[in-house]
């Protein structure tokens, strides 16, 4: 499934576990997710990349949205 700019593996519920994102124009994928944490707006995750850079990902549950800050 994907959303905007976070493309999301969804079994149980929505947004389990990114595998890709959106940056600068580019597919992304995410090869681990090295953190993961709740939120009281929703949940986020901090991956790696294949190319070894590293974001956090938040998901706003209200609005539906994605937020992605490199680090």
């Amino acid at each position: 499934m994907a959303s905007k700019n976070v493309e999301v593996y969804s079994g149980y519920t929505y947004g389990e576990r990114p595998i890709a994102l959106h940056w600068e124009g580019e597919r992304v994928p995410v090869v681990e997710v090295e953190a993961r944490w709740r939120e009281p707006s929703g949940v986020g995750f901090r991956v790696r990349t294949g190319d070894d850079r590293i974001f956090d990902l938040r998901y706003d549950e209200a609005s539906g949205e994605w937020s992605i800050d490199p680090q």
